[in-house]
């Protein structure tokens, strides 16, 4: 019987002894402000009680170059394609052989040799005329 009550003076006591003071000191504060400080700066001080400061500081090297996270650009992996561009590049994939392709591999690739020779002399032929309607463009 006195464990019982030992245990329960134990169990109650945390609840009461905390004054109401302490308790308003524990809560979270109300602003976080993250600043970035480089070389010899100073890290500014909190505005009111309820404010915490949490400073970074960097090389003075560093203060004008574009962030490592974003210097590298963005991946070119199939997931990170859009959905379009995949389809297209299936399309181009496995156009090889298919008519109208100019491939060596398949029974109507060679019917596209023709359109991209004709295709090719055209660009050239239009390159060379405007050569001529504006000299020293091209030079």
């Amino acid at each position: 019987m006195v464990r019982w009550f030992l245990v329960a003076a134990l169990a109650a006591s945390p609840a009461v002894a905390q004054p109401q003071a302490e308790q308003a000191s524990n809560a979270p504060p109300q602003r976080t402000r993250s600043v970035t400080v480089y070389g010899d700066e100073a890290c500014p001080k909190a505005e009111s009680e309820n404010e915490v400061v949490v400073c970074a500081r960097k090389d003075e090297s560093e203060r004008f170059r574009i962030p490592k996270e974003l210097r590298d650009p963005p991946s070119q992996e199939a997931a990170a394609q859009s959905w379009a561009n995949r389809a297209e590049t299936m399309m181009e994939v496995n156009k090889v052989g298919l008519p109208n392709s100019c491939s060596p591999v398949g029974s109507g690739g060679q019917t596209g040799c023709t359109q991209q020779m004709l295709r090719q002399w055209y660009l050239e032929r239009k390159a060379q005329k405007e050569a001529e309607q504006y000299p020293g463009q091209g030079d």
